[in-house]
């Protein structure tokens, strides 16, 4: 591990250091039903392979300097180089960017894409800064983290408080230090006319939508056999939720809730999106949309729904509100929206979770085919980059379904279905991860430990 400076205190390190408790405790119950695993590969894939902290001055549009801190992880390389958001939050701490990162080398394995996970912020309140600031910020992170970044070691993307601009910063600030090449694919989520691909905005949304339709399609929910006349809840308005939103609509679901950080608002009959999305634009939030009941974010977990779709913050369903659950399928569209404790509570009430590492795994896939794309030098059609992006998905869908087929079939073989951590059998969580860790591990070991 690299650290250049002291972290700072977060008042949010609390949450951070939970959040990498969850994820490593979601990977103790995955490892524990791979008996070939080896012991000395499982302390490996436990911790990262890198993990930068960084300090650096900036000036400010006043004349004073202000000093900010930076982070970058990558947790694995065995597929391939580092993937993952860059994200600017005054909360960001190196627990919650480390646990970003092993989320991302699962998912990127589970999808099938020739990335190890990453993650990367910098601690900052983009809402009090000017663009100018965020473009020296971003621009002296870069610089700072040098050769640790490129096309071929680790590739950052937008994530959250970072856009396809800062992502253009990104990359120009590359290219100046790295004249003479093909720069293109050191960052993804760039603007379409400097190599963006199409349809990345709403990759992870629509994704996230794929992946439940598949779920549904192959009759793995109980009591849902269809997207048509489904009621859907979206915790969110942001760009993943409202993509989601947007493609279950499209499917014949009903919209009957989403949300943002002000609250939330509720209609049975189901939501005129378009009215939803200029009411936000001109007040600055989706309460108070005519012809709706107000409900706090809180309140929306509960709300009486066939498919519940957290697509915000994490943490948001807990051991203190799953038993009010009301949905048959929970779509994990954001990071670590359901804890464990409340992932066994769901088990237990029969209550189907498609985890983060497949449900929002789109957005990576698409990031995938941007870096595809600009290594080669092209540009695919929205249409190409879409049906390629269901398909990769659907994969995904289909292995998981198989591996936990396997999993409570030697369990019940074996009669050790039952688990202090995990009451009953393989819930889909337990599977993608056993399966992208068995992925992992065998890539590893067929690669060889060098030297």
């Amino acid at each position: 591990m690299t650290d250049r400076c002291s972290q700072p205190h977060s008042a949010e390190s609390g949450a951070a250091q939970d959040l990498r408790a969850s994820v490593s405790r979601q990977f103790d119950i995955a490892a524990s039903r791979i008996p070939t695993l080896k012991r000395g590969l499982v302390d490996f894939l436990r911790h990262p392979k890198r993990a930068i902290a960084l300090c650096f001055p900036v000036e400010m549009n006043d004349g004073s300097v202000r000093t900010f801190h930076g982070y970058r992880v990558v947790h694995n390389t065995a597929k391939g180089p580092g993937k993952g958001g860059l994200r600017y939050h005054p909360d960001v701490t190196m627990d919650e960017v480390i646990a970003l990162a092993t989320l991302m080398t699962w998912k990127c394995a589970l999808i099938d894409v020739p990335f190890g996970g990453a993650k990367g912020g910098v601690i900052c309140d983009t809402k009090a800064l000017e663009e100018s600031e965020l473009r020296r910020i971003t621009r002296r992170f870069i610089h700072e983290l040098g050769d640790n970044i490129g096309p071929h070691t680790d590739v950052p993307a937008p994530d959250m408080y970072t856009n396809e601009q800062t992502m253009a910063w990104v990359y120009d600030t590359y290219a100046q230090e790295h004249p003479g090449r093909n720069n293109l694919p050191v960052v993804t989520g760039k603007p379409i006319d400097m190599g963006g691909s199409l349809g990345r905005s709403d990759a992870t949304g629509l994704g996230t939508f794929f992946a439940a339709e598949r779920l549904v399609m192959l009759g793995a929910v109980p009591g849902l056999s269809s997207m048509q006349g489904a009621a859907v809840a979206v915790q969110g308005f942001g760009n993943v939720a409202t993509a989601a939103a947007r493609a279950f609509q499209s499917a014949g679901a009903r919209i009957v809730a989403v949300s943002d950080s002000q609250g939330g608002i509720f209609s049975e009959e189901g939501l005129d999106l378009d009215a939803v999305a200029a009411f936000k634009r001109e007040h600055g939030t989706v309460v108070g949309v005519p012809n709706t009941r107000s409900l706090t974010n809180e309140d929306l977990i509960t709300v009486e729904c066939d498919i519940l779709v957290p697509a915000a913050m994490g943490g948001q369903i807990h051991a203190g509100n799953a038993d009010g659950v009301q949905a048959r399928l929970v779509v994990e569209g954001a990071n670590g929206p359901v804890t464990p404790e409340a992932d066994a509570i769901l088990a237990r009430r029969g209550v189907t979770v498609l985890p983060d590492i497949l449900a929002n795994a789109g957005g990576v896939c698409v990031s995938y085919y941007e870096w595809v794309q600009n290594n080669e030098n092209e540009q695919w059609d929205l249409e190409d980059v879409n049906r390629k992006m269901k398909r990769k998905m659907e994969r995904a869908v289909d292995a998981v379904l198989a591996r936990q087929r396997r999993l409570n079939l030697e369990a019940e073989a074996t009669g050790t279905g039952d688990t202090a951590d995990r009451p009953g059998l393989a819930d889909l969580r337990t599977a993608a991860i056993v399966l992208s860790v068995e992925r992992i591990a065998d890539i590893t070991l067929k690669r060889g430990i060098w030297p």
